[in-house]
């Protein structure tokens, strides 16, 4: 599983890095603009994904990293790990903030003078998809439209539906 780094055009902007699936590449592209609105500057969010041991494993890699190239930045772990585990991220000495999948997408998450350290809502508190136009997609050619989040199965192997919550999809007329 490969991340990638959306970088802001200013250097002091927050920075993003996303693993996992298309839904976390669409969020982290909102989360930016949220995290660039609210004021927050000099902070890595991390957008991490729970579908395997390994991506968990990648993203605090990729934390314990940020924190040794960027001493001074304010490091926000998010998404679905830290949505399932957000214990053992708030644990690690480099992370900052936790933030879960419901308010990784509200702006006061975002705000410089946030105090909380661990911000996790109730998965079933998960029940809309984020309603935020984006006026570009980063460096990509094609945007992804966020239609369905979470699911109401329970299968087995799955981690999805802690991670997401319980199945919605965004109205047809917002989507339109």
């Amino acid at each position: 599983m490969a991340a990638s780094l959306s970088r802001a055009p200013d250097r002091g902007d927050p920075q993003v890095v996303t693993l996992g699936c298309r839904l976390n590449t669409y969020e982290s592209e909102v989360i930016r603009t949220l995290a660039t609105e609210a004021g927050l500057r000099n902070a890595v969010i991390v957008n991490t994904c729970a579908v395997t041991g390994e991506a968990e494993r990648q993203a605090r890699q990729i934390i314990r990293r940020t924190r040794r190239e960027q001493p001074d930045a304010r490091i926000i772990a998010t998404g679905c790990a830290a949505q399932i585990s957000p214990d053992r991220f708030a644990a690690m000495p480099e992370v900052d903030l936790v933030l879960g999948n419901a308010d990784k997408m509200r702006p006061a998450s975002y705000a410089p003078d946030v105090a909380e350290r661990i911000k996790v809502s109730s998965r079933e508190d998960i029940r809309s998809n984020a309603p935020h136009l984006l006026q570009g997609f980063g460096s990509r050619a094609r945007a992804f439209v966020q239609v369905q989040n979470g699911c109401d199965h329970r299968c087995t192997f799955c981690v999805i539906p802690l991670g997401r919550g319980p199945s919605y999809s965004t109205p047809i007329g917002a989507i339109v």
